[in-house]
């Protein structure tokens, strides 16, 4: 016969509660195994941070792909500047910058530091230039090899050059980074499941006894597997709680650095730390990977209890 909603609830409550004071009474036990959870969560989690923020960076360089369209020299200023205008206008172009010739020399004057060798030259080897910035990431080699060979189909273009082998590698690194932060967190949770279920099994063999005399006076297996989930319950959140809280010390320990390191760069980029989302997320697998190393445990080691 089922319970009644509120004996159920009672229950449920008191198996709650029950394991969290046991948690307490073996609190030099219990803060180990919460110890080695909050850190076998925080390893995963903080690579998971600074994986997000290494792509924020590299997400911002896309801005900083560029394809350089060397003119031919026989092509006037006016149509350049025409050619400039109609390029705005591809679907795959953000923007364009247009040099001419006057406006590549001085600028090279400025930067290069041979304003006398350039004095000595009769006339201006520079050719009219347009600075092609992509509207497409650098990740999207294909679309921007397109783009690249229609560029070089126009009449008045001499040599388009474009360089994203930097680019290519950069992404590269990240997605090798992506895989080994999903490769290290799987090794860490079935870590995590074992130290759970090591640590209901070591429960369940102290109150062995208990468990066989409460078989006796007719608990069923239910009723006896509650408060070990919900102690498996307590450790995942608890160790969800802490990895939460060494991330963040991580975190606020390196933005000093990183806002140093950033401001030498003239940047104003800071290190984001877990958002809402991500903390729900990292606590729910906490709890998940609590709930199941203690189903695991006690459904192996409940079934070779029986009253004798």
């Amino acid at each position: 016969m089922p319970l009644a909603p509120d004996i159920w609830l009672r229950n449920h409550a008191r198996a709650l509660l029950f394991s969290l004071g046991k948690l307490y009474r073996n609190a030099s036990s219990s803060a180990m195994t919460i110890a080695v959870i909050g850190i076998a969560l925080a390893l995963p989690s903080g690579l998971y941070v600074l994986l997000q923020n290494m792509q924020s960076v590299v997400g911002g360089l896309d801005q900083g792909v560029q394809i350089t369209v060397f003119m031919k020299k026989s092509v006037s200023n006016d149509a350049l500047h025409k050619l400039g205008d109609t390029l705005d206008t591809w679907p795959d172009i953000s923007k364009t910058k247009t040099i001419t010739p006057t406006q590549g020399l001085a600028e090279f004057r400025k930067y290069s530091g041979f304003g006398n060798t350039l004095d000595a030259l009769g006339s201006n080897p520079l050719p009219p230039v347009i600075v092609v910035y992509p509207h497409v990431a650098g990740s999207d080699t294909p679309r921007i090899a397109t783009l690249q060979r229609k560029l070089e189909r126009l009449p008045e273009v001499d040599q388009v050059h474009l360089d994203l082998a930097w680019v290519q590698r950069l992404y590269a690194i990240v997605n090798i980074a992506q895989r080994a932060v999903w490769v290290i967190g799987g090794m860490l949770a079935i870590a995590v499941l074992l130290v759970v279920g090591n640590t209901i099994r070591l429960d369940i063999l102290n109150r062995r006894e208990e468990i066989e005399v409460a078989k006796l006076i007719g608990a069923t297996d239910a009723f006896i597997r509650r408060p070990f989930l919900y102690g498996g319950f307590w450790l995942g959140l608890l160790g969800g709680l802490l990895a939460l809280i060494l991330v963040e010390l991580a975190i606020g320990l390196l933005a000093g650095p990183v806002a140093h390191l950033s401001g030498l760069y003239a940047s104003h980029f800071a290190l984001s730390s877990l958002d809402g989302a991500a903390s729900l997320r990292l606590l729910a697998l906490s709890v998940l990977l609590g709930l199941a190393g203690s189903w695991l445990a006690v459904g192996r080691h409940l079934r070779e209890i029986e009253p004798s």
